[in-house]
């Protein structure tokens, strides 16, 4: 499913939305986003090719500073750079959490027409794409409190960067992969809010000394 709001509402703030001015250390953004992605993605198997190089430890993870836009682009591009360059037998994805700047969702939602630009203009179209994680995001048509929402609503803002080619292997062999999302929404509806909602707060509180 393409991750993008196209029908504006009012922004309501969530209750987990973040402070930026209060943000804990970087071990401890990226410790609370792990413990999502194992908590909600990889447990309820939300998405068919997260559990292996998670647990093989060929995830990266890194917490930007970025506090405009066009840094974040650079950071972006950096760490593209790195996948391509490196063996995805050491990195094979790499989760980019940018905490300083687009908490506000439908920021975050515009500048992902920028992001597939980039990829277009910079030649990544192909080689690598963009999933999009928010802690306020929201599905085309989906109420703001909707259960499958819940399915890319994380700690903190993130863009994840994907190889094309660890996609397409991840997706041989699963039995019709275009019901994920419609697989997602019966998994996250019976789950409930209140419980998806619950995990994610637990995540939050997450602290690494």
């Amino acid at each position: 499913m393409k991750p993008v709001q196209y029908r504006r509402l009012k922004v309501l703030k969530s209750d987990l939305s973040l402070q930026t001015d209060n943000l804990p250390a970087p071990e401890t953004v990226i410790a609370r986003c792990q413990c999502w992605i194992e908590r909600v993605v990889i447990e309820f198997n939300l998405c068919p090719f997260a559990r292996k190089p998670y647990e093989n430890n060929r995830v990266r993870y890194v917490v930007s500073d970025a506090k405009n836009t066009d840094a974040l682009l650079d950071d972006m591009h950096r760490e593209l750079e790195l996948l391509r360059q490196t063996d995805e037998q050491e990195i094979e994805t790499t989760v980019l959490i940018h905490p300083y700047v687009l908490n506000d969702f439908f920021a975050y939602n515009d500048f992902l027409s920028v992001v597939d630009m980039y990829l277009r203009q910079c030649h990544y179209e192909g080689e690598f794409q963009i999933a999009s994680l928010h802690p306020d995001y929201q599905f085309a048509d989906a109420d703001i409190d909707a259960a499958e929402n819940y399915t890319n609503r994380s700690p903190y803002p993130i863009l994840h960067l994907l190889r094309e080619d660890s996609l397409a292997r991840a997706l041989i062999g699963y039995a019709r992969p275009d019901r994920i999302p419609e697989r997602n929404i019966r998994i996250t509806e019976k789950l409930g809010v209140e419980k998806l909602r619950d995990i994610l707060g637990d995540c939050l509180q997450v602290e690494v000394s």
